[in-house]
């Protein structure tokens, strides 16, 4: 048997993939003064609930992003939503950029386009 040795930009990546995430059941008002916290001291509210239990944070900058999981139904939506293919996936997420910049910018009001596709 060979055993194949891992690339060097992979090889940091061991701690990562031995790390488990944990959902923490809370009632509301610690979700929001979690989040709440966050936002103010500009951090990921993952690294709020570390600095809460006195774990060690990464102090180097993060790409700031935001995360969706979208399924197929999804797309579709998006798709006709704007008038793409719903495999143009790029596009898609390139004009859902856009109406997120919109969003925050006062272009369009708090909570528009909240819901599932088809609901109204």
């Amino acid at each position: 048997m060979t055993v194949r040795v891992k690339p060097v930009r992979w090889q940091g990546s061991d701690e990562a993939i031995r790390a488990v995430q944990v959902a923490f059941d809370v009632e509301e008002a610690v979700l929001e003064a979690v989040r709440t916290a966050a936002f103010e001291q500009h951090v990921s509210t993952s690294d709020q609930i570390r600095q809460v239990l006195g774990l060690a944070t990464t102090s180097k900058p993060k790409r700031p992003r935001l995360t969706v999981s979208l399924n197929a139904a999804d797309y579709e939506f998006l798709a006709a939503r704007y008038g793409l293919a719903p495999d143009d996936r790029l596009a898609i997420k390139e004009r859902a950029t856009r109406d997120l910049i919109a969003f925050a910018s006062g272009g369009k009001k708090k909570g528009a386009g909240t819901g599932k596709p088809g609901r109204r």
